[in-house]
């Protein structure tokens, strides 16, 4: 299969390497040759660039966020950084979901994430985070020797997760999907976080780049500069 056109993919390259490959490619389809062009090595800049979708969500309470094959995003934001964390970071500042560096996480996830969990969550404690789980999620983390303040599911009664979330008791989610048909309750909960703000990450390799963001800003913040500061940088290492 060949496809003669350019996925969104494109355009978020060419920004983050200052090189505006659509038109190179043009150029190459009307017989111009790279050499001809100038465009003969392959650039690897010395910083990371972060691509993150904007969605939504907030727009149409009680709607999954859990995405599927189904193009929902309205746009795309760039986080840039030498630092993979801070590029991290920074794509979600972009993206209106700022990563917490301190209060509560919440973490409830699907039985084929159970055995992997444990590793995320003591990542956040090590952070300084306190690990709120139900019942199920709880019972493993705590075998794992984490500590855990275990609340109600929501048709057992409260305090539960949307008590926590609509009275800003807890500074990021993390609810893995339990499947192609998601339960009432994960969907409440993370409408609920969406329409309070509240970062949420629905896989764990999500929830690992999150810590690794929150631990990078910890430990130097993050500074600013100018798109075409990036693309010198790129050039010269290149």
């Amino acid at each position: 299969e060949v496809n003669p056109r350019a996925s969104r993919t494109v355009p978020f390259v060419s920004k983050a390497v200052g090189v505006p490959l659509a038109s190179l490619a043009a150029r190459v389809m009307a017989g111009r040759s790279l050499k001809e062009l100038g465009f003969t090595r392959e650039i690897r800049p010395p910083y990371w660039a972060v691509k993150e979708s904007v969605f939504p969500f907030n727009k149409f309470p009680g709607q999954d966020i859990v995405l599927t094959p189904e193009m929902r995003s309205t746009g795309e934001v760039m986080g840039l950084d030498a630092d993979l964390g801070i590029a991290y970071a920074k794509s979600q500042m972009a993206a209106g979901s700022p990563l917490p560096l301190e209060g509560r996480v919440f973490i409830s996830v699907s039985d084929a994430d159970k055995p992997h969990v444990a590793e995320v969550a003591r990542r956040f404690a090590e952070l300084g985070f306190k690990i709120v789980s139900t019942s199920g999620t709880a019972k493993v983390l705590q075998e794992a020797g984490i500590e855990v303040e275990r609340i109600f599911k929501l048709q057992e009664g409260r305090p539960n997760a949307l008590d926590l979330l609509i009275n800003k008791e807890i500074q990021l989610v993390i609810n893995t999907p339990s499947g192609q048909t998601p339960r009432a309750d994960e969907i409440k909960i993370r409408s609920t976080a969406v329409l309070t703000g509240t970062p949420i990450m629905t896989t764990l390799g999500g929830a690992r780049a999150a810590a690794r963001g929150i631990e990078a800003l910890k430990r130097r913040g993050y500074t600013v500069k100018p798109l075409q500061e990036y693309h010198r940088e790129a050039r010269a290492a290149s």
